[in-house]
This record gives structure tokens, C-alpha cells and sequence, in this order.
């Protein structure tokens, strides 16, 4: 088994920042792509900012420039640095990470439960 469990989420008004935290543990060989999703209200979840292993990453064209993605040291942890914040960035938070449980095994999907980020004044 494999637990994500993010952190980092609230309240912040329009124009502020947040950090979003992320940490991966359980049965774990290796960890591929990290990344961060998130799902408004009556909305699809989308993709925000993904970090492969190999140092890649891609966002949203909605938060370029506002949001850095990056990976911990031990590989197990990605972090989501949120700036300049608005409305419309108010959703639900989710973890992801793909994962291999042996050597040379498969790499399966793997999600947190999740971490509401407000936006409002």
C-alpha cells in the first residue's frame, strides 16, 4: 500500500500565496512523476504541474508563471509554491504520484485525499 497525504492548504486573499506539501510513503521502489491536480466545484479535475524524476516539469497555462512545482531531496515529497493567487485557483487539491513497488515492476497511480485552497477576500 502507498499513502499520499498533502498539506498546506486554507484561506488566503486574492493576490497571496500558499505552499502546498505533499509526502509519499508505504510499500515504494521508486516514484516516476509527481504532480498536482486540482477540482472546482461542478469541474472536472484538472491537471496544475507535473515534476518527473528526471527533473521535467509541465503546468497548466493557467498558472505559469504563478506556480513552481519542485521535488524533495528524498524524492518521496513535491511541493506546489503557490503565488499571486485569484479566485478562480479556489479548488480542492489533489496529490499524485506513480509509483513501482519493485525492481523492473509496474507503476501505478496513486492519489491523496486531498487539500481545499480558498481564495476570497
Amino acid at each position: 500500500q502507498v499513502q499520499l497525504v498533502e498539506s498546506g492548504g486554507g484561506l488566503v486573499q486574492p493576490g497571496g500565496s500558499l505552499r502546498l506539501s505533499c509526502a509519499a510513503s508505504g510499500s515504494i521502489f521508486s516514484i516516476n512523476a509527481m504532480g498536482w491536480y486540482r477540482q472546482a466545484p461542478g469541474k472536472q479535475r484538472e491537471l496544475v504541474a507535473v515534476a518527473t524524476y528526471g527533473g521535467s516539469t509541465n503546468y497548466a497555462d493557467s498558472v505559469k508563471g504563478r506556480f513552481t512545482i519542485s521535488r524533495g531531496s528524498a524524492n518521496n515529497m513535491v511541493y506546489l509554491q503557490m503565488n499571486n493567487l485569484t479566485p478562480e485557483d479556489t479548488a480542492v487539491y489533489y496529490c499524485n504520484a506513480d509509483v513501482s513497488g519493485r525492481p523492473n515492476g509496474p507503476t501505478y497511480p496513486y492519489w491523496g485525499q486531498g487539500t481545499q485552497v480558498t481564495v476570497s477576500s
